[in-house]
């Protein structure tokens, strides 16, 4: 592990493959993943689902639908633990925008639960094409709002790709209001940030990415962006103001076209006086934390993950 801290920027740590044997595991998965878009039948929606639906649900925790007029979700608790009153997480999903359901993601919300004792809601919102900005920013805030009316002052959102881009869009517009407490912290899997594809890693050839391209992503921002600028804050947050928001961790492989999203708001955010934690995981795919029951990286990563979280919390 190699940590390079600078005054004025992120803490980044290098994490190297842990042994070969997780290299061959890595292969293996991907040849696994390869096999299961090339043959997988019914909707796209439902495809997606069914493939982050494998990542388990973990042990000792407990599942609540929640449907409360404008806020759609599921609790995951811990089952044996009490709680700390007071504290939960809000957990946005990805999913390009375009697809996703929180009923799908349980099982990755389930491991952070595990590790943190601490309860999470995971939503979800407007999906693109049949909604486009502001619809699911809206969403988040309002889930964030309802967390806050149920008694929950202490609040960390945690989101993966484009929920990693929603949870940063939706930390920005709460250090902006008053009339809301702010978050205690945010955790960014592989964050969608940037839908104007400034970053470098989004279009280089030497970056090999198993499981997003750079056109899939190009044709989710134009259904999700609408009338917007693509550069502007709501749909791309690396372009917006980022201070005053809470310690992050941002997690990414260097296997993924993301990687550069990930880079560069780590920089920006600490360029703004924000606490940020950027680990890059050497040879790992795109939002690798939701196979834990492949990887010792992502259980590793989770861990990292799960004592963040809880020392945000004072835990």
């Amino acid at each position: 592990m190699i940590d390079l801290t600078t005054s004025a920027g992120p803490i980044v740590t290098n994490v190297p493959w842990l042994s070969a044997a997780e290299r061959e595991r890595e292969a293996r998965l991907l040849e696994h993943f390869a096999d299961f878009w090339a043959t997988a039948t019914g909707s796209p929606r439902d495809i997606y689902d069914r493939f982050i639906a494998a990542s388990p649900m973990a042990d000792r925790t407990a599942t609540e639908e929640v449907t409360n007029g404008e806020v759609h979700g599921w609790w995951v608790r811990p089952a044996e633990v009490p709680p700390v009153a007071g504290h939960a997480i809000l957990f946005i999903h990805g999913g390009g925008y375009v697809l996703g359901t929180a009923k799908a993601y349980r099982g990755l919300v389930s491991q952070i639960v595990s590790r943190t004792g601490i309860p999470a809601l995971t939503i979800d919102y407007p999906l693109a094409p049949e909604a486009s900005l502001p619809a699911a920013p809206d969403a988040a805030l309002r889930a964030y709002a309802y967390l806050v009316e149920q008694g929950f002052g202490r609040i960390a959102i945690i989101g993966d790709s484009a929920g990693g881009g929603l949870s940063l869009v939706t930390m920005v517009q709460l250090a902006e209001r008053s009339d809301l407490p702010k978050p205690v912290a945010g955790v960014l899997f592989s964050p969608w940030a940037d839908l104007a594809f400034t970053g470098k890693s989004m279009t280089d050839p030497a970056v090999t990415d198993a499981l997003i391209g750079y056109d899939y992503l190009a044709d989710c921002a134009r259904k999700y962006v609408g009338a917007y600028d693509p550069r502007d804050p709501l749909a791309s947050p690396f372009h917006g103001d980022l201070s005053g928001l809470p310690p992050l961790l941002i997690q990414v492989g260097t296997d993924e076209r993301l990687l550069d999203d990930s880079r560069q708001v780590a920089a920006k955010a600490a360029g703004a006086g924000v606490p940020v934690e950027l680990e890059v995981w050497e040879g790992m795919h795109h939002v690798f934390q939701l196979d834990v029951a492949q990887l010792e990286s992502s259980r590793e990563a989770l861990d990292r993950a799960g004592r963040f979280i809880t020392r945000a919390f004072g835990c």
